[in-house]
C-alpha cells in the first residue's frame, strides 16, 4: 500500500474523480443563482411592479434549486459510491492478511491492530477517499463565487463583513491543530486496546488496570476534542452574526441614502449565510486530512509490514515445493 493518502486516492479513483470535478464545478456555478433572483423578486415587490413577473421568477427559481439539488445529490451519492469502494478495497486488503497462515502466529499485538483496522478504522479512510478532492473544490468554489457576487452588490458590506470573518483565519487553525493532536494519540491508545482485547486470556489486575487507565485516557481526549470543536463553532456562530449585523448597519444606510435597494440587502444576508456551511466544511475538511493522513499511514505500515513477514514464509514453501 503506498503510504500516502492522495496516492492511494489516485490509484483507486482516479478517472471517477474527474467526473467528481465536473460535477462540482456545476454545483458552486448554480450557487448564486437563488441570490440574485432573490434580489429580483424582492425589489420587484418593492416598486409595485406587476405580480404576474413575481411569479415568474418564483418559477425560475424553483427550476434552479431542483437542478442544483439534483445535481447535489448525484455528487453525494457517486462520492458515496466511490467512498464505499475504497472500504471495500481495504478491508479485502486487510482480511487476506488476517486470513493467511502466517497471520495466525504474528502474535496478539499484530492481531489487535488488524483487528482494530478490519473493524474501525477502514471507514473513515473510505469516506475521505470519496470526497479528497471534490469536497474542498465544492466548498472553496462556493464560497468564492458567493464572496463575488456579495462584491458585486456592495464592496463595502463586503469589506465590513470580510473584516468580522477574519478572525477566524486566527483561531480556527490553531483550535484545529489540538484537536488532531488529540486525534491522533486516541488512534493509538484505541489500537493498543484492541491488542488488549486480543490478549485476553491469562490477564491479570496489572494489565486490566493499564487497560483502564488507556480506556479513561480516551475518555479524557474524546472531552478535549468536544470541548474544542463546540467553542470553535460558537466562536465560528458568534462571527457569522456579527457579519449580518454590520451587513444590516451598512446597507442599511446604503438603503436610507438612495445607495442601494432593499433587495440588494436580503441578497447580501442570505450570502452571508451560504458562506457559513462551506467554510464549516472547509475545517472539517482540513481537519480529516491530518486525522485520515496518519490513520492511513499506521495502516499502511502495519498492512505493509505484515506482506513482508509472510513473503520469506510463501518463500521458503515455494522452494521446498509446498505452496501456500
Amino acid at each position: 500500500m503506498p503510504p500516502n493518502i492522495f496516492r492511494y486516492v489516485l490509484e483507486t479513483s482516479g478517472l471517477h474523480q474527474l467526473f467528481l470535478l465536473l460535477l462540482t464545478v456545476g454545483v458552486f456555478l448554480l450557487e448564486v443563482v437563488p441570490l440574485e433572483l432573490q434580489r429580483r423578486i424582492v425589489n420587484d415587490l418593492v416598486k409595485h411592479r406587476e405580480y404576474r413577473l413575481v411569479i415568474t421568477l418564483c418559477a425560475v427559481y424553483a427550476g434552479a434549486v431542483l437542478v442544483q439539488g439534483g445535481t447535489k445529490l448525484v455528487l453525494n451519492l457517486y462520492r458515496s459510491w466511490i467512498g464505499e469502494r475504497a472500504t471495500r478495497d481495504l478491508r479485502r486488503r486487510i482480511h487476506v492478511l488476517v486470513s493467511s497462515p502466517s497471520s495466525a502466529s504474528s502474535g496478539s499485538e499484530a492481531q489487535g491492530v488488524q483487528a482494530s483496522m478490519i473493524v474501525a478504522e477502514v471507514e473513515p479512510i473510505g469516506g475521505f477517499v470519496g470526497a479528497s478532492v471534490s469536497e474542498p473544490l465544492l466548498q472553496g468554489g462556493v464560497m468564492i463565487s458567493v464572496l463575488a457576487y456579495m462584491i458585486h452588490l456592495d464592496l463595502w458590506m463586503a469589506s465590513t463583513a470580510l473584516a468580522l470573518f477574519l478572525p477566524q483565519l486566527v483561531f480556527v487553525p490553531l483550535m484545529q491543530g489540538a484537536m488532531n493532536r488529540r486525534t491522533g494519540a486516541r488512534v493509538q491508545i484505541i489500537r493498543q486496546l484492541s491488542i488488549g482485547v486480543v490478549q485476553a486470556t491469562g490477564r491479570d489486575d496489572a494489565r486490566d488496570q493499564t487497560d483502564d487507565q488507556r480506556i479513561n485516557r480516551v475518555f479524557e481526549l474524546n472531552m478535549g476534542i468536544f470541548r474544542l470543536k463546540f467553542t470553535m463553532n460558537f466562536l465560528m456562530n458568534l462571527s457569522t452574526q456579527f457579519q449580518i449585523i454590520g451587513a444590516l448597519l451598512v446597507g442599511g444606510w446604503a438603503v436610507y441614502t438612495d445607495q442601494l435597494e432593499i433587495g440588494g440587502v436580503v441578497a447580501f444576508i442570505s450570502g452571508i449565510g451560504r458562506l457559513t456551511d462551506p467554510w464549516g466544511d472547509l475545517v472539517n475538511y482540513f481537519r480529516n486530512v491530518n486525522i485520515t493522513q496518519v490513520e492511513f499511514r499506521l495502516m499502511s505500515d502495519a498492512v505493509n509490514q505484515q506482506t513482508q513477514a509472510q513473503a520469506p514464509d510463501k518463500t521458503h514453501q515455494n522452494e521446498t515445493g509446498v505452496h501456500p
